[in-house]
């Protein structure tokens, strides 16, 4: 991972991340598009784990979805410092829930949901251009597999190990299929991950038990596609595939919630 520094703020973008979120959410259920979801399903909560240099407020189109179709929905508000404490907070969110539960990772959210995927009331996986590793396997070692991603290169590491990207790194390739100003909210609201996450291996992977889906970003710049593809295959996963790049689920709500709600029957 090729990793540079830089000083500065956003300027005029850069805000609290809950100010954040809290806008996120308003204007999500004030404009909800209608989708064509069953509410006959199995599951009764979707758990949605959000990835790396994200809060909740990524899942904001896809919530309402599933609230349409009769599923409750808790965001877990992960603090990017490691695996262990990523997988505590979602395993609280899981034990909160009411079962049986479908649970959803974005990105690094990919590696946590492996883990934290065990648990017995959950029925489900859904990968949303995630990672999936094997046991024994980090961030690091799926990656490394495939040719770095031109993307690397914006991301910023502070003295602390904290890792974010630049603005032109949201622009360009994080965010990328978004419009202006949805970037400039992923910019504001991104959280910053600690490095030493991306080298913590996953135990046994929940994927190799359950039932699992995937969505493919056919046009992701942080994450090769072909590594996608590749971990459908790996985990025999039904697969849906849409042209989007890293953050599928707000740039293709619609076509995330019917895997999860598919997921979920």
């Amino acid at each position: 991972m090729s990793i540079s520094h830089r000083d500065g703020l956003f300027g005029e973008y850069r805000m609290s991340r809950n100010l954040g979120l809290i806008f996120c959410a308003l204007m999500a259920f004030a404009s909800s598009p209608s989708v064509a979801l069953s509410a006959d399903s199995n599951a009764k909560t979707v758990v949605l784990v959000h990835g790396a240099f994200a809060d909740g407020s990524s899942w904001q189109k896809v919530i309402p979805l599933l609230h349409s179709a009769g599923l409750k929905v808790i965001a877990v508000q992960n603090p990017l410092e490691s695996l262990e404490s990523d997988v505590a907070f979602t395993k609280r969110a899981i034990r909160d829930a009411e079962g049986p539960v479908v649970l959803v990772g974005h990105s690094w959210g990919g590696v946590v949901i492996t883990e934290a995927g065990g648990d017995p009331k959950v029925k489900s996986l859904v990968y949303v251009a995630a990672y999936a590793p094997d046991a024994g396997q980090s961030l690091i070692d799926v990656a490394s597999k495939y040719p770095d991603q031109e993307s690397r290169k914006t991301f910023v590491k502070d003295e602390d190990g904290y890792l974010n990207i630049s603005d032109d790194g949201i622009s360009r390739y994080f965010a990328a299929g978004l419009s202006p100003a949805e970037q400039r909210l992923v910019a504001v609201v991104q959280g910053r991950f600690h490095v030493r996450a991306t080298t913590a291996p996953v135990g046994h992977p929940a994927w190799r038990d359950k039932p699992s889906f995937m969505v493919v970003a056919a046009e992701d710049q942080i994450i090769a596609p072909e590594l996608q593809r590749d971990q459908v295959k790996t985990a025999n996963a039904e697969m849906v595939e849409v042209p989007s790049g890293h953050v599928a689920m707000l740039s293709h709500p619609e076509e995330v919630a019917k895997l999860i709600v598919r997921a979920a029957q």
